[in-house]
C-alpha cells in the first residue's frame, strides 16, 4: 500500500537516452574587425574545420587588400604632386638676379642664407646698421652677432648702404623690427624702386598708430601701390638655418605676385603656401607674441598642463574673435599662420616672447628681462596695442588685456590668474 502511495507522487524516471559521441570543438577564431573575417556560427558542426582553416588566408588577404589601396592612394597624391609641378614650373627664380634683405637680425639671416643657398649666381645683399656685423658677414661669412654658428653662403654680401644694396634688386625682404620700421624706411625711401616687391617679415603692430607692416611699409615709402607680401607661419631661424622642414606661408591681394614669392621660396625643406588673406595673416602673426607671453608665464609660475591648455584655447579664441571683426578669414586662423604659430611660439624653448613670459612668471622683473636680451621680443610691445585694437572693434580679450598689464607692472602674475578664473562662467563662443 505503502509502495502504490509512493508511486501516486513520484514522478516516474525516465528512461535515460543513449548519448552520442561528443563531437571535438575548437574555439571559435578571434575576430579581427576585418570586413570579410566573420567568426563561423557555432552551430555548424559539419563547417567548423573548413571555415577555420579558411578564416586565416582572409584575414591574410584582406590585410594584402587594406595595404594595397594604401600604397595606390599614396601613389596617386605623388603622381598629382609632380604633375602639379610640371604644370607649374617658374622661371622666377631664373630670372631673378638680385635680392635685398632689410636687417641682420637671426630671421632676416636665415632668410637671406636660404634664397642665397638655391641658386649660385643670386647676389644677396644684406642692409646693416652694424659695420662689425657686415664685416662678419663679408670676410668670415658669418653673422657674428645672430647665428655664430652657422657659415653663410658666399653670394651673401653685407653693406650699410641704402643705395648699394637696393640697387637693381628683385625683390625685398623687410626684417626690420615693427617699431622701428617707420623710421628705417623714410630714411631709404629715395633709394626703393616704386615697383619693387616688399616680402614683410616682420610681426606686430605699431604702437602708436596700430598698424600692420601692410600699412606702414607704402605709407613710410610714400607710395600706396608699393607690391606688399606678408610671409608667416611656424618657423625658427635655427632651424631654418639646419635645413628642417618647415612650412609657411606667402599672403598677397595680388595672387601672381603671391605666385612669384612661393615659386622663390619653395625648396625641398620649406613648403609655401599662398594666401589672399593679408589681415589674417598679419594679425594672427602680431598676437600670438601676445599670447606666448601668457603661456610663458603659465609655465614659469608651474600652473600645469591644464592651465597651459586652457589658457592657449581661450587666446586662441580672442585671437580669432578680433581677426574675424577686422574682416579675416577664420579659415587663415586655424592655418599655419594662425594655429600653427601660435602652438610653436607658445609651447617651445626657442621662442622669445614665451621666455619672455617664463621669466615674469618665475618673478624677474620686465627691465631686467628685456635688459639681457640680444633680440627683440615683439610681443612686449605689441600688448598695448592690441588691447587698444580690442577696445575700437569692440572685443573683449581678457587674457591678452592681463599680459598688457602685467607689462605695464599695473597686474602681477599671481592676481592676473586668480582674476581671470574668476570671470563669469559663460557659454563657449
Amino acid at each position: 500500500m505503502a509502495a502504490a502511495a509512493t508511486t501516486t507522487f513520484l514522478p516516474p524516471i525516465p528512461t535515460p537516452r543513449p548519448r552520442l559521441a561528443a563531437a571535438v570543438r575548437r574555439p571559435p577564431p578571434i575576430f579581427t574587425g576585418a570586413t570579410d573575417a566573420v567568426p563561423p556560427p557555432e552551430d555548424d558542426d559539419s563547417s567548423d574545420d573548413d571555415d577555420g582553416d579558411a578564416a586565416v588566408p582572409r584575414r591574410r588577404s584582406a590585410r594584402k587588400d587594406r595595404r594595397r589601396a594604401v600604397r595606390i592612394a599614396w601613389e596617386k597624391l605623388v603622381r598629382w604632386s609632380r604633375s602639379w609641378r610640371r604644370r607649374n614650373r617658374s622661371d622666377v627664380l631664373e630670372s631673378t638676379r638680385k635680392v635685398v634683405v632689410l636687417g641682420g637680425g637671426s630671421f632676416g639671416t636665415a632668410m637671406a642664407a636660404h634664397v642665397a643657398a638655391k641658386k649660385d649666381d643670386l647676389e644677396v645683399s644684406m642692409l646693416l646698421r652694424d659695420d662689425l656685423v657686415c664685416r662678419s658677414i663679408n670676410h668670415s661669412h658669418i653673422n657674428c652677432k645672430y647665428l655664430p654658428e652657422h657659415r653663410l653662403p658666399e653670394n651673401i654680401i653685407a653693406t650699410t648702404s641704402a643705395a648699394d644694396a637696393l640697387a637693381g634688386a628683385d625683390f625685398c625682404f623687410h626684417a626690420v623690427p615693427v617699431q622701428f620700421s617707420s623710421s628705417f624706411l623714410e630714411n631709404i625711401s629715395t633709394h626703393v624702386d616704386p615697383k619693387l616687391p616688399f616680402i614683410s617679415l616682420s610681426k606686430g603692430l605699431e604702437l602708436n598708430t596700430l598698424r600692420t607692416m601692410s600699412k606702414i611699409i607704402p605709407r613710410a615709402l610714400g607710395n600706396r601701390r608699393q607690391p606688399f607680401i606678408v610671409l608667416s607661419g611656424p618657423s625658427f631661424a635655427v632651424e631654418l638655418m639646419n635645413k628642417l622642414p618647415t612650412a609657411m606661408v606667402v599672403a598677397s591681394k595680388d595672387k601672381k605676385l603671391a605666385s612669384s614669392v612661393q615659386q622663390l621660396l619653395a625648396s625641398p625643406n620649406l613648403r609655401i603656401s599662398t594666401s589672399s588673406d593679408v589681415t589674417g595673416v598679419e594679425i594672427a602673426g602680431a598676437l600670438k607674441n601676445v599670447l606666448a607671453i601668457a603661456a610663458g608665464i603659465v609655465e614659469g609660475m608651474n600652473l600645469g598642463n591644464n592651465c597651459m591648455a586652457a589658457l592657449v584655447a581661450q587666446g586662441c579664441s580672442e585671437i580669432r574673435w578680433l581677426a574675424t571683426k577686422m574682416g579675416a578669414k577664420p579659415t587663415t586662423l586655424s592655418g599655419l599662420s594662425g594655429s600653427g604659430d601660435i602652438m610653436l611660439t607658445c609651447f617651445v624653448n626657442l621662442s622669445r616672447n614665451r621666455n619672455v613670459g617664463l621669466r615674469l612668471g618665475s618673478g624677474e622683473k620686465l627691465d631686467q628681462i628685456m635688459g639681457s636680451m640680444n633680440q627683440v621680443a615683439e610681443g612686449v610691445s605689441t600688448a598695448g596695442a592690441v588691447i587698444a585694437l580690442a577696445q575700437k572693434y569692440n572685443v573683449k580679450m581678457p587674457v591678452l588685456t592681463a599680459v598688457a598689464r602685467i607689462i605695464d607692472n599695473e597686474l602681477t602674475p599671481k592676481k592676473a590668474v586668480m582674476e581671470l578664473m574668476n570671470l563669469p562662467q559663460v557659454e563657449e563662443v
